[in-house]
């Protein structure tokens, strides 16, 4: 129990420092070229990048093949006991409500973690979310790297003591992506699922 304290611990430091030199989640506002309410971060301009990744499918992909139009990013693990599948359901209902507006945006799910979460895992995970959600994984420096673009951080607790029952802590923005400006904002958990739409909708208008 000690040690997980102070993994949990070095895992809150860690998410202090990226707060501390990305100024990550500021306030909630509006946008400076619109009156959307934004999701305001210093060094918006340094979220998002280059990734190369393996696909549901077992095909290796880079954010090109992923973002080719409206697309939310989401930063989890399929064995998450709570906070993934509160938060992936939710991105999935805002999709939904979305496409009810004639918008489309593809929900895609990066895994943290790289030694369960299989192509073939992520395909059953996202396939009882949503059709249309993109299940991404890959070996630990590959997913170290893609995160690492989106300042998201995360650590696996002791897996080599309990390999299939070991938690994952992470963090949990959801990233809208376009191919044409990177990052267009960001949604914390707190928002619900029709907050997410409203607000993403403003943006992509």
């Amino acid at each position: 129990m000690a040690s997980k304290l102070i993994s949990y611990a070095a895992l809150s430091v860690a998410i202090a420092a990226v707060a501390g030199t990305a100024a990550y989640v500021i306030s909630g506002g509006s946008g400076p070229e619109n009156d959307c309410p934004t999701f305001r971060m210093a060094g918006s301009d340094q979220i998002g990048g280059p990734f190369t990744l393996v696909s549901e499918t077992g095909q290796t992909v880079t954010e090109q093949d992923v973002i080719t139009g409206p697309t939310l990013v989401y930063f989890g693990y399929t064995f998450c006991p709570d906070v993934c599948p509160l938060d992936t359901v939710r991105n999935a209902d805002a999709i939904d409500i979305m496409a009810e507006q004639g918008v489309t945006v593809t929900p895609v799910f990066i895994s943290v973690d790289h030694i369960r979460d299989t192509p073939e895992t992520l395909a059953d995970f996202t396939e009882n979310l949503h059709p249309d959600m993109l299940g991404l994984t890959g070996s630990a420096e590959q997913i170290r790297e893609a995160a690492a673009q989106y300042r998201t951080v995360y650590q696996l607790q002791n897996p080599e003591e309990d390999p299939d029952y070991f938690l994952v802590n992470h963090m949990t923005l959801s990233y809208l992506m376009t191919p044409e400006d990177g990052l267009v904002t960001a949604f914390a958990r707190s928002l619900s699922a029709e907050q997410m739409a409203e607000q993403a909708l403003c943006h992509l208008s």
